[in-house]
């Protein structure tokens, strides 16, 4: 990760206060004879290539053309290059081919003709692409911001990520008095088993010459699922026992042991497994033992599944995400793909879902000096260790703060949980 390489200067010359979280760096604050200054990742905000959002936001200055791979040079001297402009396959290693050749072939021309017998100077070209890059971001940054306030009231300052901004527009104006109860401790852990992901499977189709194969797919699927469906939201309560006896119609979590059809040849109902190399999502066969969402059970007793309820918790079920689904759908369709409102629509509705399965379990990071680290070592739990020549990054958990893992963090692993298992019984 290329902060790491600020991170070695900042540290040795004041006060850096980093936050990364699950290895991506959101935010470094540099604290120097009374001023502070704050690095941001703009990835985190709008996840796109510089290329592609100075389209989308229709900037005046977009993203200049570079032979980077040219920098691969096995000469020392390399950096100081002064001679004929490089080849223009060191150009063309830098643009997406099937989106942007067409488009930047001509700029290509003019600019190799603007150098023709001038000595080219790579330190001069290198210095003038990332002052174009940072124009062109400023310029896409504030017209960003700009829009987010104008339609929403939001300051896009404050929220360093895009599913931080997608939930606090959903928080200051579609979330009814606070009806999302927050989840963290030991009922997090328990439903997290049930959080798997989306099912990928590949099939090979055996058609038949001149036999036609069909391919479907969804338009927004999370975003559509998260539209039609109730959520689990709020009144949690644990229970023991098979609770569909006594509640036929119960939401919420179950932990069973689960028996799968005889004939299946093709399992779908997904598990965390361990293993040395980490977590697996496998589909068993046979029996097993996992924690489920209600609905997906429902729909998989159709499929001959059978379940033996054992212990869980319960849910009031609500949908609360019918209005912002519409009204973020309904920019895209008032505005062209050419205008930026359209792009801000788009991500604002495929990153709403991702803040309610925030990791709950949150570590801390901290700098400090080599010779305190034995020190450090004896109150903190030590994740990692990142050497910064005469400093250290530590990775770390308080061994004290029994509590810190009790304080919830907006977030509801329920819901992010319910909204992929919505998506799984869809497809």
């Amino acid at each position: 990760m290329i902060i790491y390489f600020l991170f070695k200067i900042l540290a040795n010359l004041g006060i850096v206060s980093p936050i990364i979280n699950n290895g991506r760096f959101i935010s470094l604050k540099f604290s120097y004879n009374n001023y502070t200054v704050e690095f941001r990742d703009s990835y985190q905000l709008l996840p796109s290539s510089l290329r592609k959002l100075s389209k989308s936001f229709n900037v005046d200055i977009i993203k200049g053309l570079f032979p980077h791979t040219f920098l691969n040079n096995k000469s020392d001297d390399i950096l100081n290059y002064i001679g004929i402009i490089p080849s223009i396959q060191y150009f063309l290693d830098t643009i997406s081919i099937n989106e942007d050749l067409l488009e930047n072939i001509n700029n290509l021309i003019d600019y190799f003709r603007k150098y023709i017998n001038i000595p080219w100077n790579l330190k001069d070209e290198a210095i003038k692409y990332c002052e174009l890059d940072c124009i062109s971001l400023y310029q896409i940054l504030i017209k960003f911001n700009t829009l987010i306030y104008n339609k929403w009231q939001l300051n896009m300052n404050n929220y360093p990520t895009l599913p931080s901004l997608a939930f606090a527009i959903f928080r200051a104006h579609y979330l009814k008095d606070n009806s999302v109860v927050q989840i963290s401790g030991q009922i997090y852990d328990d439903i997290k088993e049930s959080y798997t992901g989306g099912a990928v499977d590949m099939y090979i189709p055996e058609n038949k010459a001149d036999e036609k194969v069909y391919v479907y797919d969804v338009n927004s699927l999370y975003p559509f699922v998260m539209k039609e469906n109730i959520m689990p939201v709020r009144d949690i309560k644990y229970f023991e026992g098979d609770i569909r006896k006594f509640d036929p119609n119960a939401l919420g979590y179950f932990y069973c042991k689960i028996n799968t059809p005889d004939n299946l040849d093709h399992p779908i109902l997904q598990k965390h497994i361990k293993t040395d190399n980490g977590l697996r999502t496998v589909a068993p066969l046979g029996s097993f033992e996992a924690m489920i969402y209600s609905k997906e059970m429902d729909n998989l007793i159709k499929l001959g599944y059978s379940f033996d309820i054992k212990w869980g918790y319960t849910f009031t079920g609500e949908n609360i995400f019918e209005d912002i689904i519409n009204d973020l759908y309904s920019l895209r369709l008032t505005y062209s793909k050419s205008d930026p409102m359209n792009y801000i629509a788009k991500i604002l509705l495929n990153s709403l879902y991702g803040r309610f399965g925030m990791d709950d379990h949150f570590s801390e990071w901290n700098v400090i000096d080599k010779d305190l680290l034995d020190s450090f070592l004896d109150k903190m739990d030590v994740l990692d260790i990142i050497d910064l020549d005469n400093k250290l990054l530590i990775q770390f958990k308080s061994k004290d703060n029994i509590d810190k893992d009790l304080v919830a963090h907006n977030t509801n692993i329920a819901i992010a949980s319910a909204i992929t298992a919505y998506s799984r019984i869809h497809m």
